[in-house]
C-alpha cells in the first residue's frame, strides 16, 4: 500500500516538473520566434534603450537553445540556470523604474520566473525528460553537488 502510494506521488511529481518545464520554457520560447521574425523592428526598439543587435541576436539564441534545453529536459539544470540569470539580469538592468506599475510588474514577474528556474536547477527535470530517456545519471533532489556539474 505505502509503496503504490509513493509511486503515484512520484508520477504525480514527474508530470509536475514536465508541467512546470513546459511552462516556464513557452515564454523564452515564443520570445525567441517573435524576436527572430521581427528582427528589424525589435532591433530599431531596443538601440532605443542601449541594446546593439549583436547583443538582441545572442538574446534570441539564448531564449531558445536554454528554452529547448529546459522545454525537452536535456541538460535541463543547465538551461534554468542561464533563463534564470537572465531575468535576474533583465529585471534589475531594464525594468527597475518602480514609478512605473508595468515597469514594477515586469519587474516581479522576472523574479518570480527566476525563482521557477531555481527550483528546476535544484530538482532537476525529473523522470519524463530527454536525460532519463538517454540514460543520463540523475542526481536526487537536494544532492546537487560541484562534482555533479
Amino acid at each position: 500500500m505505502v509503496r503504490s502510494i509513493e509511486m503515484i506521488r512520484t508520477r504525480c511529481e514527474d508530470g509536475l516538473l514536465l508541467l512546470a518545464r513546459l511552462l516556464l520554457s513557452l515564454i523564452f520560447i515564443h520570445e525567441a520566434i517573435t524576436l527572430s521574425t521581427g528582427f528589424a523592428a525589435a532591433a530599431a526598439a531596443m538601440s532605443k534603450v542601449g541594446v546593439p543587435a549583436y547583443a538582441m541576436a545572442l538574446t534570441i539564441v539564448l531564449q531558445l537553445g536554454a528554452g529547448l534545453l529546459l522545454a525537452l529536459g536535456w541538460h535541463a539544470r543547465l538551461g534554468a540556470l542561464a533563463l534564470g540569470l537572465f531575468c535576474l539580469a533583465t529585471a534589475f538592468g531594464f525594468h527597475s523604474d518602480f514609478t512605473t506599475r508595468n515597469e514594477l510588474l515586469h519587474f516581479e514577474k522576472d523574479l518570480a520566473i527566476a525563482g521557477g528556474m531555481l527550483v528546476i536547477v535544484v530538482r532537476g527535470a525529473g523522470a519524463w525528460s530527454l536525460d532519463r530517456l538517454w540514460g543520463r545519471r540523475m542526481i536526487p533532489a537536494g544532492r546537487l553537488t560541484l562534482e555533479d556539474r
